[in-house]
């Protein structure tokens, strides 16, 4: 499917040059002198390499054709986590780097939705952010509140974040998934 290049948003998968690429910034930039264009930056799904390239907003450009398909992550193996579609129960052993740090998000029977193109896995569709228990976190001085202080904390699947001086182990937190950042007490 063809759209044009201003309606390109971040994390869409486009196919130009013969690969494809992921979206990871878009500026939309109107001159004083010539015509709109938008500038993207995306990286390589087969490489990784990044590639920024500008484009006339008329410019139209190849939407991949992605299959989502709803999976349920089961057990980390080795450098892999191990996924089990839950129509056909077959299990898909996914390479930790295919992930690009999403592993940090993901808990043992959780459903995901992992996209797939030409039958390849090529990437996690998270939710906007998850519930995870702090396993280690400091315990905080009385009197030491100088002002945004944080503290580290690990977290159940071995992230580091930094959380308010109440958040203590054992605690559940909400994580933002795309920042890796504390964004509240969660509800137990």
């Amino acid at each position: 499917m063809k759209i044009s290049a201003s309606d390109v948003r971040v994390g869409n998968l486009v196919e130009y040059q013969g690969k494809l690429w992921r979206v990871l910034k878009k500026a939309h930039v109107k001159p004083g002198k010539g015509g709109a264009f938008a500038q993207l930056e995306m990286k390589a799904i087969s490489d990784n390499t990044k590639l920024n390239e500008r484009f006339r907003s008329e410019d139209k450009l190849e939407k991949a054709h992605v299959e989502p398909r709803q999976m349920q992550y089961l057990y980390p193996e080795g450098s892999d986590f191990v996924f089990m579609d839950l129509e056909s129960f077959e299990q898909l052993p996914i390479a930790t780097e295919d992930l690009d740090g999403q592993s940090d998000f993901l808990l043992p029977n959780e459903e995901v939705q992992i996209n797939f193109y030409n039958e390849q896995p090529i990437g996690l569709e998270l939710p906007a952010s998850v519930v995870l228990e702090v396993t280690e976190t400091e315990t905080v001085v009385k009197g030491q509140t100088a002002a945004g202080s944080g503290k580290p904390a690990i977290v159940e699947t071995g992230l580091r974040v930094i959380v308010p001086p109440f958040v203590n182990t054992g605690d559940k937190i909400r994580v933002n998934t795309d920042t890796g950042e504390y964004m509240e007490r969660a509800e137990v």
